[in-house]
């Protein structure tokens, strides 16, 4: 049984009602702290409600909502800007705005709780976490018109990375993609939260990255959550709607394309290994580099003194004082 400060996130007795309609009612739910947990269920079901619920835009009717130890239901948006900067978002669709080109997208959650960076140091951490979605580096000075969806959902996830947060919160990140895009948008949240320490709360209908990179999966059925656990766990309970969803058609398939997925990943693996041993410089040298800058910026986004080393070093690349 995981320890209290596992658990990044703790909803106790949520309820949610929208006049006649009640969505959720006594639903408990605990997030690990370091996991994906893949959150499913059908429609109206009150996936997205629930997140809304967790980061402050849905005020439940009753229930308790603790994200970091803290409770986060009842506060203004002043009082709960600690816990609000440790977590960044990912709507459905991107949600970026219009108006603003890519990297000023990115730029939004740092003037809001940074606003005395200045504009060279922006524009800096804007065009790293652009890169580090697997954007091109020219993204940053578009607009997202310009952008096709699956580059809107990563500029998004950029966006949803500025500050640099424990947690990430994924709605429907994958729909609307063809499968090769799905696959390496998947790929890609693994690997941030591997390289990150993140811990991920992602609402998904898509079986293949339940399969793909999901830890565990929790089941939003009848008002409640009515299971978590592994898809293993998941299979060995009697829920008619776990059944069906898991054991029809896509979920067969989904087993099928995962099996697949690891055999090419195993043969991806070697290929790299060897590599390896053939150029070992030249795979460490580049790995510093990416890891130096990487921390530069990540440290001036997390709002570093002047005086810290830290800083000084990210001003000193972006030519700031």
């Amino acid at each position: 049984m995981a320890q209290a400060d596992d658990q990044i996130i703790r909803i106790k007795g949520l309820r949610n009602r929208f006049g006649d309609q009640t969505v959720h009612d006594g639903l408990d739910l605990d997030v690990r702290r370091g996991e994906i947990l893949g959150v499913v269920g059908g429609s109206g079901t009150g996936k997205s409600v629930l997140m809304r619920s967790i980061i402050g835009l849905q005020t439940p009717e009753a229930g308790e909502v603790e994200v970091f130890g803290e409770p986060t239901l009842g506060r203004d948006e002043v009082e709960s800007a600690d816990i609000r900067k440790r977590w960044g978002v990912l709507f459905q669709g991107g949600a970026l705005f219009s108006t603003l080109t890519v990297a000023e997208n990115v730029q939004v959650p740092l003037r809001e709780f940074y606003p005395d960076l200045d504009l060279a140091l922006l524009d800096e951490i804007a065009s790293y976490k652009v890169v580090m979605t697997g954007l091109p580096a020219d993204a940053g000075p578009k607009y997202p018109a310009e952008l096709s969806g699956g580059m809107r959902k990563r500029a998004g996830l950029a966006r949803a990375l500025a500050l640099v947060p424990e947690l990430l919160f994924l709605d429907e990140p994958t729909a609307g993609l063809d499968p090769i895009g799905a696959a390496a948008f998947d790929g890609l949240t693994k690997g941030l939260q591997r390289t990150l320490g993140l811990t991920v709360f992602l609402i998904t209908h898509d079986l293949d990255t339940l399969y793909a990179i999901c830890d565990r999966v929790a089941v939003l059925a009848d008002k409640k959550v009515i299971a978590v656990g592994t898809i293993p766990e998941l299979l060995a309970t009697d829920h008619p709607w776990i059944q069906e969803y898991f054991n029809g058609p896509r979920g067969r398939a989904a087993v099928a394309s995962q099996e697949q997925a690891e055999q090419g990943r195993t043969g991806e693996m070697r290929s790299a290994d060897r590599d390896a041993r053939a150029h070992p410089t030249d795979v460490q040298r580049e790995t510093s580099g990416q890891r130096s800058q990487g921390s530069l910026a990540d440290n001036a986004a997390r709002g570093a003194p002047a005086g810290d080393p830290a800083r000084t070093d990210a001003a000193r690349i972006t030519g700031t004082k």
